[in-house]
């Protein structure tokens, strides 16, 4: 394993675990309390690493709002994934717990097993729709009587607007899941509810050479896919999809037997993909469409009723689906749903709008944010420190806090978390929001210290030039865990030191979140 040395303050650690205490006056400091956590955390914010970046780092009383430590907590900077605490809080008190995306079919109905007319697909943004989802809405309608529809088969995506990413998002990173395009109809590749994309499964041949099997998920005719790899004597492959065509391109090789982890690619106008799976799933189900296909029109009022309707899990169930994974599909789309609900149309804007209204409420001053979107993709998005803790404090109050609370991500658990922090006073105790960009990086949340004071904390980290800063991370999550009234500051500094000693970099090609790369490496 390649070695490297971390320096926070006077604590050097090495990746091979050993562990230097300074002599200096970190060892000798009997400050404890407040002021020993102060100086422990400016400590581990010396290091080099941070040199010239931006530093927001606040750490709070969950139940006072005391101040425990501030370096530019009213200093804005990009989120990152920090920016799905606010969308999760907004869409949780606009929309309601026990609120559900429906997705429906409408028509007139049968008359001896025919739909006379159009029949219409219509869709709220389900991210967690899936191609047997789909195959169930068209068995459904066959239970209901029907073996004919005498029309068209119409997609209705009209709840939301035709803007499919929010402004200022990187290109580099459309193809992937994490950048897929948002739609009121869309469709998932797995039950992990990335939407809008289209999975690959390659399979090496039985010798070096053969030709490698592919298996796509949904099954479609909508996406090309260009398989020029081989079986070879390793798995090493590269996997891309055109910039302006639904075409993904497979090169390299695959070890013979062998079926590496999957590989996501999203997908250019996922109504469209919808149509095609919807309509495979119309004729497998013996229902015979006699006219075509016809997409982003609306059901008119003349449409009919409900013939068939799918509903999601509420809310408060999708509210870990969305925090764990850090999941970028269902958090564009419930800041949609947000303005839909507000305004009757899914748009960025009123999304913002009604996002900023609702978490006023808990206290947030929301004239110092800026929510471009609803992942924290966009380059747009700004937060504070001090209005996420102002969010975190605010949402305690509410019925679904506790869904909120065990949602989120927990240190050595589970999550964006899974592998931080463990065999320290964070492991299992931590629970927060991480936020992965390029020279971005952010971690917010709560933590219980060693007096079983429960505390909240915002870090946000801008500019840094190296690939990752997620151990500094630690070290500061750890010594808010490891404070107490008696703890002095080299006690609190031995312990934060400790998690960057056991892990390695977290650093992830392209800045993603570690749950957004194939193979994860959470």
């Amino acid at each position: 394993m390649k070695t490297r040395t971390l320096i926070s303050g006077a604590v050097a650690v090495t990746a091979a675990g050993a562990l230097t205490i300074a002599a200096t006056a970190v060892a000798q400091a009997q400050e404890t309390g407040g002021e020993a956590l102060t100086a422990a955390i400016d400590l581990i914010l010396a290091d080099p690493a941070l040199t010239d970046s931006q530093v927001g780092v606040l750490v709070r009383d969950a139940d006072t709002g005391e101040v425990l430590y501030d370096r530019n907590g009213n200093q804005r900077g990009l989120p990152g994934s920090n920016q799905k605490l606010t969308t999760m809080a907004g869409a949780l008190a606009t929309l309601g717990e026990g609120f559900r995306f429906t997705t429906e079919l409408l028509g007139d109905r049968p008359v001896d097993g025919v739909v006379a007319g159009d029949l219409y697909l219509r869709g709220s943004g389900d991210t967690t729709m899936l191609e047997a989802d789909y195959d169930r809405l068209a068995a459904d309608l066959a239970a209901a009587g029907v073996s004919t529809v005498d029309g068209d088969l119409v997609l209705d995506d009209t709840a939301f607007d035709d803007v499919r990413h929010a402004e200022e998002v990187a290109w580099g990173d459309l193809q992937f899941s994490p950048g897929a395009e948002v739609s009121a109809l869309t469709i998932g590749s797995g039950t992990d509810h990335w939407a809008g994309t289209a999975r690959l499964f390659m399979t090496g041949g039985a010798a070096e050479g053969d030709p490698v099997a592919i298996r796509m998920v949904p099954e479609n005719g909508y996406v090309t896919v260009v398989n020029e790899a081989t079986t070879g004597a390793e798995t090493d492959l590269t996997v891309n999809r055109d910039e302006h065509a639904n075409t993904i391109r497979v090169t390299g090789t695959v070890e013979a037997g062998v079926t590496p982890d999957y590989y996501s690619r999203s997908v250019i106008d996922p109504t469209a993909l919808v149509a095609d799976v919807f309509a495979d799933s119309l004729a497998d189900n013996g229902i015979d469409v006699t006219g075509g296909v016809r997409l982003h029109e609306p059901a008119p009022q003349e449409a009919g009723g409900t013939l068939v309707l799918h509903e999601s899990k509420t809310l408060l169930e999708l509210t870990p689906d969305l925090l764990k994974p850090s999941n970028n599909s269902l958090a564009e789309s419930l800041m949609k749903s947000v303005a839909l609900h507000n305004t009757g149309l899914g748009t960025f804007a009123d999304g913002e709008d009604g996002i900023h209204a609702a978490i006023a409420g808990y206290g947030v001053d929301t004239a110092t944010l800026r929510q471009a979107d609803g992942s924290g993709m966009s380059r747009f998005d700004q937060a504070t420190p001090e209005a996420v803790t102002d969010l975190l404090i605010g949402v305690r109050q509410e019925p679904w806090y506790d869904a909120w609370f065990n949602g989120l991500p927990v240190a050595c658990t589970d999550g964006t978390l899974a592998s931080r922090m463990c065999g320290t006073s964070a492991a299992g105790n931590v629970h927060a929001k991480t936020g992965t960009q390029t020279s971005v990086s952010a971690l917010s949340g709560y933590v219980t210290d060693a007096d079983g004071r429960e505390l909240v904390f915002s870090i946000i980290l801008n500019d840094h030039l190296v690939d990752s800063v997620k151990y500094i991370e630690n070290q500061v999550a750890v010594a808010i865990a490891s404070h107490s009234a008696d703890a002095t500051e080299a006690e609190i500094s031995r312990s934060a030191a400790t998690t960057a000693a056991a892990e390695p970099d977290a650093a992830v090609p392209g800045g993603f979140e570690c749950s957004w790369y194939e193979p994860a490496v959470c």
